[in-house]
C-alpha cells in the first residue's frame, strides 16, 4: 500500500528551488531543466526534499506520484537522476546509463554539456507514474 504523496507540496517545491539556487552552476541549470521536464510529464508530481544530514545539509530532491518516481542528486562531475523502479521501465532511447546492475533502480548520469532527449525522459517519467499508480506491477 502506498502512502499519499500530497504532503506539504509548496514547502517541498521551495526547498528544491533553494537546492537549485545553491548549486548556481551547470548542475543547477541541469537540475532545473530536468525538473521542468518532470513537471511537464506529470503536472500532478509532488516535490519534496529528503535525506537531510550533516554530510548533505541541502538534502535530496525527490519527485513522487503514487510512490517515488526519481531523485535528483548533484556531484562534482554529474547530476544523477535515480528512478526508484527504473529496472521495470521501458527505456527504448537508452537514457539509463548508471546503476544498470541493480535489480530495481536505474539512473541517468548527466555530465556538463549533456542534453538527454526530452521526449524520451518525459516518457520515462510517465511510465514511472503509470507503474506506481498500477500497484507497482509492470
Amino acid at each position: 500500500m502506498t502512502t499519499p504523496d500530497r504532503t506539504d507540496t509548496p514547502a517541498g517545491s521551495e526547498q528544491i528551488d533553494a537546492i537549485i539556487a545553491e548549486l548556481g552552476d551547470w548542475r543547477g541549470a541541469t537540475l532545473r531543466r530536468m525538473r521542468a521536464l518532470i513537471r511537464e510529464a506529470d503536472p500532478e508530481v509532488v516535490e519534496a526534499r529528503k535525506w537531510v544530514k550533516p554530510s548533505n545539509p541541502s538534502g535530496v530532491p525527490v519527485w513522487s506520484h503514487g510512490g517515488m518516481i526519481c531523485t535528483g542528486e548533484s556531484y562534482k562531475a554529474k547530476v544523477k537522476l535515480t528512478f526508484a523502479k527504473g529496472a521495470a521501465l521501458p527505456d527504448p532511447a537508452g537514457l539509463f546509463n548508471a546503476s544498470l546492475d541493480g535489480k530495481v533502480r536505474r539512473a541517468i548520469d548527466i555530465a556538463e554539456g549533456d542534453e538527454p532527449d526530452a521526449d524520451a525522459f518525459k516518457a520515462l517519467v510517465r511510465a514511472a507514474v503509470a507503474l506506481n499508480t498500477s500497484g507497482g506491477r509492470p
